[in-house]
């Protein structure tokens, strides 16, 4: 499927602190039929266990780009992407890979409501400076 492509395509991103409930909204949302890549895939152990290693961060993020390119490459008609998204430059590619595949782009706030707990360990101070940076577009 080429850009030229006039059906529509749609790039869902979710963004949220840890807890807030991405994963499982993205699991909602997609119904199985649709895509879900997330940064977070990278550290999933085989057994299904969570390894985070911050030297690999950035690996972690360009693999998560790399299949959702793929995706669009294929024409796939709708993908979801859920990371935290805090800071600009972490969603910057999408915006790229929106425009450059022709898919229009959906940025979904995930809200920790619910009195979701992050499933990785990150502590209540990270979670502060996480939030501190995070800013909503709403105009």
């Amino acid at each position: 499927m080429s850009n030229s492509d006039n059906s529509t395509k749609d790039l869902i991103l979710l963004r949220g602190l840890p807890g807030s409930g991405k994963t499982t909204l993205a699991g909602i949302l997609s119904d199985k039929l649709h895509p879900v890549f997330s940064i977070d895939q990278y550290f999933m152990k085989e057994d299904g266990t969570y390894e985070f290693k911050f030297n690999e961060n950035h690996l972690a993020y360009k693999a998560c780009e790399e299949n959702t390119r793929r995706a669009m490459q294929m024409g796939t008609p709708k993908i979801f992407v859920e990371n935290t998204f805090t800071i600009d430059w972490e969603i910057e590619p999408y915006f790229k890979l929106a425009a450059e595949y022709n898919y229009r782009l959906h940025i979904v706030t995930v809200e920790n409501y619910h009195g979701g707990k992050n499933s990785h360990e990150v502590t209540d101070e990270q979670l502060q400076k996480m939030a501190a940076k995070y800013s909503v577009r709403l105009i």
